[in-house]
């Protein structure tokens, strides 16, 4: 949608394509089907970290949805998912334990750029715009409070990344046992 029609970027508030909103529609049926599928496969407790980000992406969006606005900022923030292709090549290279350690080394370094650019830059930007440029009333302080909420969760995620694959030594705990358990999400 952005490749298509570059000029939305300059109107983050009221930008529209059609191609845009489908792309929101359609995501927003993607983290409703999630949802369920881990409430109905009781994965609840161990993922209940992607059930809050799928509850504030499907509020935002569906929000976003019904009154037409902020949806270039919606297609910003769907860039996140083209970092998740090299997290879950990570995630199944760390789960097929691969011989060679060499795929997983590159990997690494191409996820930590990718996180860079399509998760901490997008997200920082629309900080940074909602926080400067937007209403802090109704849809807008809404909308500032579930980036804000996001801002957190990305950073966490970034900070269990780096510990994981980049500092390993700080994730051991006082009595020798991992600080963040046995959550796969984490590794």
């Amino acid at each position: 949608s952005l490749w298509h029609s570059p000029e939305l970027l300059s109107d983050i508030q009221d930008g529209y394509s059609v191609s845009g909103h489908l792309l929101v529609c359609f995501s927003s049926g993607y983290f409703i089907h999630d949802s369920l599928d881990i409430i109905f496969n009781h994965q609840s407790r161990s993922s209940w970290e992607y059930l809050v980000h799928h509850a504030m992406a499907i509020s935002a969006f569906v929000s976003l949805i019904i009154t037409g606005r902020f949806l270039v900022a919606a297609m910003l923030l769907l860039l996140v998912e083209v970092s998740n292709i090299f997290l879950t090549v990570r995630m199944l290279l760390k789960m097929s334990n691969v011989p060679s350690p060499a795929l997983y080394e590159a990997n690494k370094y191409v996820n930590l750029v990718m996180y860079f650019v399509f998760r901490l830059a997008p997200q920082s930007y629309l900080t940074w715009y909602f926080l400067r440029y937007v209403e802090v009333q109704g849809q807008g302080a809404f909308l500032t409070a579930n980036l804000l909420l996001l801002d957190a969760m990305i950073l966490m995620y970034f900070s269990r990344l780096l510990r994981s694959d980049f500092f390993p030594s700080l994730r051991k705990g006082s009595a020798g046992r991992d600080v963040d358990g046995e959550k796969f999400l984490i590794d």
